[in-house]
This record gives structure tokens, sequence and C-alpha cells, in this order.
């Protein structure tokens, strides 16, 4: 997949952090990335060469990189809307 299209899924699945150049994921938005963990409020940093995930679990920060072409697959999910 090229970096453009997942940029534009990444685009559309996030908000951007005023004041930074990172974007948070929709409340109403989670995302999947290579079938792996579920994200749900996470921060999102769109890098030249790699992708980082912010989030929080139990108080601890974790920071999740991806290289942009390692990335096979990413999953967006909302409720249905009523």
């Amino acid at each position: 997949m090229k970096k453009t299209t997942l940029e534009k899924i990444f685009e559309y699945a996030s908000m951007p952090v005023h004041g930074t150049l990172s974007r948070k994921l929709r409340k109403d938005i989670q995302c999947q990335v290579n079938d792996g963990a579920i994200y749900d409020g996470a921060v999102f940093f769109l890098g030249d060469e790699f992708v980082r995930i912010t989030e929080e679990t139990d108080g601890q920060m974790i920071n999740t990189y991806y290289d942009w072409e390692s990335i096979i697959s990413v999953k967006t999910i909302a409720n249905k809307s009523k």
C-alpha cells in the first residue's frame, strides 16, 4: 500500500493535536495496524520514514513504531450511526 494512501487513512481516523504535528484518534474511531493491537484514543505521529503510535495503558505511555513499508493493512473501526 502506498504511503500517501496510508496517510489519508490515518488522517480520516484522527484530528490534529493543537500546536504539534501529531494526530489523535477521533473518540468514536478505533484503529488497527497489520491485524495487531486495536488502538483507542491513541496519538499518531506521521513521520517521513515511520509512524509512531502513543497510547496510555495502566498509567504508562507506550510508543509503538512502524516503518511505512512494513504497514500492510490498516483497519478503522467505528460504531454504526443510528
